[in-house]
């Protein structure tokens, strides 16, 4: 593992980085070293396994795919290590379309995290904020969409300035690329060839985040509000910023 600014290169996933050292309303920054975002965990080597547990010291996983999914590619080797795992899908199997008047629809999508899947968005909060959590990493497939909304309400809850949580989100545009690589090397591998992906249709698009926390401004008064009115208890607010700011 090699850890270039926020990056960690590993050798069975992509888009893996910490959240540390963006900067916090009133001349204070992330720690380093307490939340981690990524992809997908189900191709992690041995080698990754014991550097993310050895040397990042993690304790926590939180996998926000779907059961579906989950069941597809089976436990991570992180789970088979011991980290402790908690599930927490943002997408419901057939979920109803969403009663919104926004026409993108990423932006429906993003909404809809927080629409139907609010006490999950909590529930993981709740998580991060746990006093023995320890080092804790987020994911889901690509590391982009439910991490990314995910990860950007809990840095606004905290008070990091609006510009860096948008642009935490778009770094995941530098590791797509590679993610889509391996996911079409491996399927070779298993046999098939899969059709040719459009890699811009799936790039972040920081626009769209923006108007997400832009909405919980108008509607709730921002993430901590909307975290909140959802049922997130102050003490655990207050942690997860003890936890997370220096």
């Amino acid at each position: 593992m090699q850890t270039v600014d926020r990056w960690l290169r590993l050798e069975g996933t992509e888009n893996v980085r910490d959240v540390g050292g963006l900067p916090v309303t009133g001349a204070k920054s992330t720690k380093s070293g307490v939340l981690l975002r990524s992809a997908n965990l189900r191709m992690l080597t041995a080698g990754d396994v014991e550097q993310l547990i050895e040397k990042v010291g993690l304790r926590t996983v939180i996998d926000l795919r779907t059961p579906r999914e989950v069941d597809r590619d089976g436990p991570s080797a992180l789970a088979r290590a011991g980290v402790r795992t908690v599930e927490l899908s943002l997408i419901s199997d057939g979920m109803a379309p969403l009663p919104l008047t926004e026409a993108d629809p990423l932006l429906r999508e993003y909404l809809g995290y927080l629409s139907h899947r609010g006490e999950q968005v909590v529930e993981a909060v709740r998580v991060l904020a746990e006093p023995d959590a320890g080092p804790t990493l987020v994911h889901c497939a690509a590391g982009k969409d439910r991490t990314g909304v995910l990860v950007a309400l809990v840095l606004d809850a905290v008070g990091v300035e609006r510009q860096a949580v948008v642009a935490d989100y778009g770094m995941s545009a530098e590791a797509i690329p590679a993610m889509f690589d391996r996911w079409r090397a491996h399927a070779v591998a298993e046999g098939y060839d899969p059709d040719p992906v459009d890699i811009q249709r799936h790039m972040p698009r920081p626009a769209v985040l923006a108007e997400v926390m832009r909405t919980l401004d108008r509607r709730h008064d921002g993430a901590a509000g909307w975290l909140r009115e959802g049922g997130l208890e102050e003490p655990s607010l207050e942690r997860l910023r003890d936890r997370l700011v220096a």
